[in-house]
């Protein structure tokens, strides 16, 4: 930390399980820690090849296997350190030279613009080694001006690095070309050097200049007609919540109130949620609706990606079922008193006696012959994708001997995201799996059938596994 010449890399890690790295010198032995060698390295994630480049993969694909990256890096405790590309490496007298460190210098000199020099060495035939090129941007706009902050750094990499630039190139802003990622481009820098034409700006196309216009005023009459789109969807929203609202929410609240408890209310919830999707204008289309039993407790497994997943199942599917919600929908307004009028069973997660309690009661329920539909996955997060499915409902599934109906949804993350407190009109999907029945007994017959539901589900809801298994 004292020597003022040092330099800062920043630890990548540890090699990923079933991969390796090493580092070795010019002649391919291994380095020392802390000593700075080439990196090679193999393992899953390995390329095979260069696509239709056997030279190139010669180069890089090295006969044992090991894949040389091109880059230099030092290992230090385990840890890996990336110091630079291989091919930027500047070989002057016989000394390696970092053109990230001259680079750093140099970008730490008055006058001289940050993040915008480019350091690479150019071969001597003279002396038979590489000349050290530096190319600066600045302001300085003055030949006076640009002398003194070229002597500065002239003066800063002898002092610091040990070896004083061949030339140094001030040049103006936006002359050393750049990824963009906003990488320093040295070779694309180092060709313009050699050909002459660093600093030269290439006239564009009136062509591309027209094409490039055009395309962002697309880009924005498009982005404009959409936020115009939504706004008008939202005054419509505001119209609608307030027509449901009197005509159709609190008329069917006062009805859950006073019809019977049980399948009355749940088809009054079937009607209410038809209306809602209806109004937020969501269409949805049901694929193999003939494959649901007319009799027998069945247990139905979901995909849950959205709130407007319960809404959706309870308009679309043709049979009557009670859906299981956590024990928390019961404090909400008007939710509470369909969930609890309509026989709906919840589930205490936070309470490991009452979920158990929970858990039996359910199980008694399929035995009484009511068909109980579960979200697996148990709540729904922002991420794309289907998550690791709990046991609950097909451990129920197995006690009651009840077989398992895969249900798909897709479309209802876009209805409604995690994210989002109003919904989008979206074209919803459900598809309707062949019923599942249990093989066996206890927790292996679950967990089979936990994998072969899951396997049906992943097929058809349009969103990759995120299982870490």
């Amino acid at each position: 930390d004292t020597d003022p010449s040092a330099l800062r890399f920043v630890s990548v890690g540890r090699p990923l399980p079933s991969h390796g790295i090493r580092l070795v010198d010019d002649r391919g032995a291994p380095v020392a820690d802390r000593a700075v060698g080439r990196l090679h390295f193999r393992g899953p994630s390995c390329m095979a090849e260069y696509y239709h480049n056997t030279n190139a993969t010669a180069r890089t694909v090295l006969p044992d296997g090991w894949l040389d990256s091109g880059d230099l890096a030092y290992v230090s405790d385990g840890e890996l350190f990336i110091t630079g590309r291989a091919k930027d490496l500047i070989i002057k007298g016989g000394r390696n030279i970092v053109p990230q460190e001259v680079e750093e210098v140099a970008a730490n000199v008055e006058g001289v613009r940050k993040g915008c020099v480019a350091a690479f060495g150019v071969p001597d035939p003279v002396t038979g080694t590489e000349q050290l090129i530096v190319v600066a941007e600045t302001h300085a706009e003055s030949a006076e001006a640009r002398e003194r902050v070229e002597r500065a750094v002239v003066e800063a990499v002898s002092v610091q690095v040990g070896v004083p630039p061949d030339v140094v190139r001030m040049a103006a802003p936006g002359t050393v070309p750049k990824t963009p990622s906003g990488k320093i481009q040295r070779s694309a820098t180092r060709d313009a050097f050699l050909s002459g034409a660093l600093g030269e700006r290439r006239a564009v196309p009136l062509r591309v200049r027209a094409l490039l216009a055009a395309r962002l005023v697309a880009s924005r009459l498009r982005r404009a007609a959409a936020r115009a789109g939504r706004a008008l969807y939202l005054a419509y929203l505001a119209v609608a919540a307030v027509v449901l609202l009197l005509f159709v929410v609190l008329p069917a609240w006062a009805l859950a109130r006073v019809l019977p408890r049980g399948r009355p209310v749940r088809l009054l919830s079937r009607w209410v949620s038809r209306a809602l999707l209806a109004a937020a204008g969501c269409s949805i289309r049901v694929e193999g609706a003939g494959r649901l039993p007319t009799h027998g407790p069945l247990v139905l497994v979901a995909n849950h990606a959205s709130y407007a997943d319960t809404p959706v199942l309870l308009a679309a599917l043709p049979i009557d079922f009670v859906l299981v919600s956590m024990v928390e929908v019961l404090a909400w307004p008007f939710v509470s008193w369909f969930v609890r009028r309509g026989e709906h069973p919840t589930v205490d997660r936070w309470h490991v006696q009452q979920s158990l309690a929970d858990a039996a009661a359910i199980e008694r329920r399929l035995g009484e012959g009511t068909s109980i539909l579960f979200f697996a996955e148990g709540g729904f997060t922002a991420a794309h994708g289907v998550r690791p499915f709990k046991l609950g409902a097909f451990s129920a599934a197995v006690a009651a001997g009840a077989s398992v109906v895969p249900v798909a949804l897709r479309g209802t993350r876009r209805a409604l995201p995690a994210d989002a407190r109003l919904p989008y009109p979206a074209r919803i999907h459900l598809w309707i799996g062949d019923p599942i029945a249990p093989e066996g007994s206890g927790l292996s017959a679950a967990v089979t059938l936990r994998d072969r539901v899951a396997n049906e589900i992943a097929r058809h809801c349009g969103e990759p596994r995120l299982e870490t298994r």
